[in-house]
């Protein structure tokens, strides 16, 4: 009986390639695609550090009906309304509802769902931040030291002398160059965030003072500050606020105006949300941060 011979090696050779070529298409032919999900016009934000840039890009459209309520600073009244008229312009049928009665009470109106976005003119606390807040700057504002257009005192103030003035040390005219009068001082309240800023600000820290020349409002409004200034008052608001009033003059601080570059008293102002975010807040938002939206914060507008 003949002996078989073994098959040739070009037989090897085509089973190896056989099994490669399978081997291949199993694990990675076989393998589904990835899915693509495209990319909504409003994107939900991450955890977005305050002080950061917004994410929110410029919304393409906005459903009709939505509705955004915004409370907060006083300083952010004009800033609010000319944001709410530009909007509602660009998106027929949305509503954007603004009251005013200072910082602390549109972050407490946000955390009880009483508003959807907090205007507030001072940086976040570390607690508040933990509530989940998340602050985006809008714009930066200077704040203004006003006295009436009918008071004699028609010089600058030095840094140190307005520090001096708030905290009680200097409560005479005389003493910055005026006539020998009484400086009485206009403060704004504690909840006021303009009223923090320049604590920080202008007094470094440093508490205001309690003479009996220096009166505090009981609500941070600034209509009636300025109202109440005379001829001898001094107060300060947000230049934004006192830029056209007929009533009122704004000093120079170390020789600046409030709309020079360099001024000493500016700050930031910002919108606040809860995180996450509703897609109305992200579409006002990002319509708020947009070049279009920046154009809207323009004092004079």
């Amino acid at each position: 009986m003949s002996k078989r011979s073994a098959p040739p090696p070009i037989v090897f050779i085509v089973l190896f390639l056989i099994l490669l070529g399978g081997g291949y298409w199993y694990f990675f032919k076989r393998q589904p695609a990835p899915t693509s999900t495209a990319p909504t016009a409003i994107p939900s934000p991450g955890n977005t550090p305050s002080g950061n840039t917004s994410t929110f890009p410029s919304p393409s459209s906005v459903s009709g009906g939505t509705t955004v309520r915004i409370a907060g600073s006083t300083s952010m009244v004009t800033i609010n309304q000319n944001l709410k008229k530009a909007f509602e312009r660009q998106f027929p049928g949305t509503n954007i509802v603004t009251t005013a009665s200072g910082s602390d009470k549109g972050i407490a109106d946000l955390v009880a769902g009483k508003a959807d976005i907090a205007a507030i003119s001072r940086p976040l606390t570390a607690q508040e931040e933990n509530q989940g807040l998340v602050a985006i700057p809008v714009t930066t504002d200077a704040i203004a030291v006003v006295v009436g257009k009918a008071n004699p005192f028609n010089q600058g103030l030095t840094s140190a002398q307005v520090a001096d003035i708030f905290q009680g040390k200097i409560n005479n005219w005389s003493a910055v160059g005026g006539k020998n009068s009484t400086i009485r001082v206009i403060n704004r309240p504690a909840i006021s965030g303009t009223h923090e800023t320049f604590q920080e600000i202008v007094l470094k820290g440093a508490n205001f003072g309690t003479t009996p020349n220096i009166t505090t409002l009981q609500r941070d409004a600034t209509t009636p500050l300025l109202q109440a200034l005379g001829t001898d008052g001094v107060g300060y608001a947000t230049f934004a606020q006192v830029a056209n009033q007929q009533t009122v003059r704004s000093l120079a601080i170390d020789g600046l105006t409030p709309d020079a570059n360099g001024y000493p008293y500016q700050r930031q102002l910002f919108y606040v949300y809860k995180n996450p975010a509703s897609p109305g807040v992200q579409a006002f938002l990002g319509y708020a941060t947009s070049p279009q939206g920046q154009q809207a914060t323009i004092l004079n507008n």
